[in-house]
């Protein structure tokens, strides 16, 4: 699987040079049922790259091999990154070229279906040289295995080669090569094939069978060969991404992104069928800098993988959202956190007024989450209004107790309430010792603001409350229609609620409730015709619904 394998998985240990093998397969002890393959490139793009190494692995009904092939090919240019799959120009200079050797890959996959770790990746790769050299390619019926580990391997965090083989206690020896990655593929397809008795077969696993029998290859090249286009005369093309310089230098959010699970953007919404894109994405974002081949290479996935532009936007905010909440993870977006949002945001064609509406969806959702297992006041509640999630608080004095400060602002910030640096009309409160009488003291006493001891501020904290869920309201400024049913009759509400305060008034109002990811179509339903009622509600104070 080459570089995108690199991505997928880890390690890039230098692997013995192999002379080429080319040969027409003998007749094989038991029937192949299918045919693994697995390429090494010279880089992501299918247009402009080269097959640097082709493995396929034959086996057989229960996944047993059969037989296997391999041989690496000159690439008529650079290798290029042989710290990633350890093949040097020396190894491919005396290698076949794939054109000459194009007859001899046909007799090992004509007539079974194809297999692979990322099946379009590899298949691309495969027809493009094929191409090349002069064949009509046919289609090609093939099964993904990384496809199909979201239903034989469903509580992976990550889907790599290596992570669905060490899930699925299948060896991955000499990665990296065509041949080792290949022999790994088989092993996890004869685990699927292997769970039959256990797991509802894949849909996919089955048909794929009958596809593959009809079809033909021709017997040879019916054309001339194409020109290998270098890199540097491909045409510039619309790209859903920006080149970038390097973006402003705040590590702390950027290595989030080497931790962030494809789960979790999946979570926020990138399309299924987006995720080896936001893999890749996710790699070429690491350094800050996005260059000139990275783009080039994703836009190659994007058509690889017949995305559309909504699906692309889609996995972009998702993927921002999905740093934003890595982002709040201390409660709190710094400055420099937003400044790494927006020029992520910027270089992936987001818009800019996206960021502030994707932290406050983030960090309505945390509140939701830190809200959902508190517990209510006791009966004897006698300290007035609670502390709620969400609250902002400011701290004075404590002069000589400065780790109770602390220890108190640390722990407020765990739970979710803010700790600000100024008294405003929107502070809940102002925690205080009276040991300094300063500004935010009088700024506090002239806005009225409540003022309490570090004591009754611990209490409070110890009881807090769910974070104030406000009634659902009209939006009139930039509405989006949606649409809810009232028994039989569709009703239309005027909405631009986020998420976040969706799922804070679900759990409000008794909904079970995920702090992440879409929300539920019941839930959305109930709340908008909520907001209906709300609507025709007389005007003034709104009750909490």
């Amino acid at each position: 699987m080459g570089w995108l394998d690199w991505l997928f998985g880890g390690g890039n240990a230098k692997k013995e040079t192999a002379a080429p093998r080319v040969a027409t397969p003998p007749p094989p002890s038991r029937p192949p049922y299918f045919a693994i393959i697995d390429v090494e490139t010279t880089g992501l793009s299918p247009k402009k790259d080269r097959v640097l190494e082709l493995a396929v692995v034959r086996v057989d009904q229960d996944g047993n091999v059969v037989d296997e092939w391999s041989t690496r090919f000159n690439p008529e240019g650079p290798v290029g990154a042989t710290h990633i799959h350890g093949i040097t120009q020396a190894d491919v200079a005396h290698a076949p070229l794939f054109r000459d050797v194009a007859a001899s890959v046909v007799p090992y996959i004509a007539g079974l279906p194809i297999a692979a770790h990322n099946a379009r990746f590899d298949l691309a790769f495969l027809r493009a040289e094929f191409r090349r050299a002069g064949w009509d390619v046919p289609w090609l019926p093939a099964y993904c295995t990384l496809d199909g580990s979201h239903h034989y391997l469903p509580n992976l965090d990550r889907r790599r080669l290596v992570d669905c083989c060490w899930s699925a206690r299948i060896p991955l020896n000499d990665a990296h090569s065509a041949l080792g990655d290949a022999r790994a593929t088989a092993g996890l397809l004869r685990h699927y094939l292997q769970a039959q008795g256990r797991v509802r077969p894949h849909p996919a696993l089955v048909s794929v069978q009958d596809d593959a029998r009809g079809v033909v290859w021709p017997a040879g090249p019916s054309r001339a060969l194409l020109a290998f286009v270098p890199d540097e005369q491909v045409s510039a093309r619309s790209r859903p991404i920006r080149v970038t310089s390097a973006m402003p230098k705040q590590p702390a959010l950027i290595t989030q992104l080497s931790k962030l699970s494809l789960v979790e953007v999946l979570d926020e919404g990138a399309p299924v069928g987006s995720l080896t894109y936001v893999e890749t994405l996710l790699d070429a974002l690491e350094d800050g800098v996005i260059s000139e081949d990275e783009a080039a290479a994703l836009q190659d996935l994007v058509e690889v993988y017949e995305l559309s532009d909504a699906d692309v936007a889609d996995a972009h905010q998702a993927l921002v959202l999905a740093l934003a909440h890595k982002a709040l993870d201390d409660g709190h977006v710094s400055r420099d956190e937003r400044a790494e949002l927006e020029s992520i945001a910027s270089s992936l064609r987001l818009s800019g007024e996206l960021v502030p509406k994707l932290i406050a969806e983030a960090d309505a959702a945390r509140a939701s989450q830190l809200s959902a297992e508190l517990c209510p006041l006791p009966a004897d509640w006698a300290l007035g209004e609670p502390l709620r999630v969400g609250d902002k608080v400011v701290f004075t004095g404590f002069d000589g107790r400065e780790r109770e400060r602390a220890r108190l602002e640390q722990r407020t910030q765990e739970l979710g309430v803010r700790v600000i640096g100024a008294v405003s009309g929107l502070t809940a409160m102002l925690v205080s010792d009276g040991s300094f009488a300063g500004g935010k003291l009088a700024r506090a006493q002239e806005l009225g603001t409540r003022i309490i001891d570090p004591e009754t501020y611990a209490m409070l904290l110890k009881h807090l409350q769910p974070a104030q869920a406000a009634a659902p309201k009209t939006r009139r400024a930039a509405a989006a229609t949606t649409t809810a049913v009232a028994g039989s009759t569709p009703v239309t509400v005027q909405t631009t609620t986020s998420p976040g305060e969706i799922r804070a008034w679900g759990i409000e109002n008794g909904y079970t409730v995920g702090v992440r990811g879409r929300l539920s179509t019941e839930l959305v339903q109930a709340y908008e015709l909520a907001l209906l009622d709300a609507q025709k509600e007389p005007a003034g104070p709104q009750a909490g619904l």
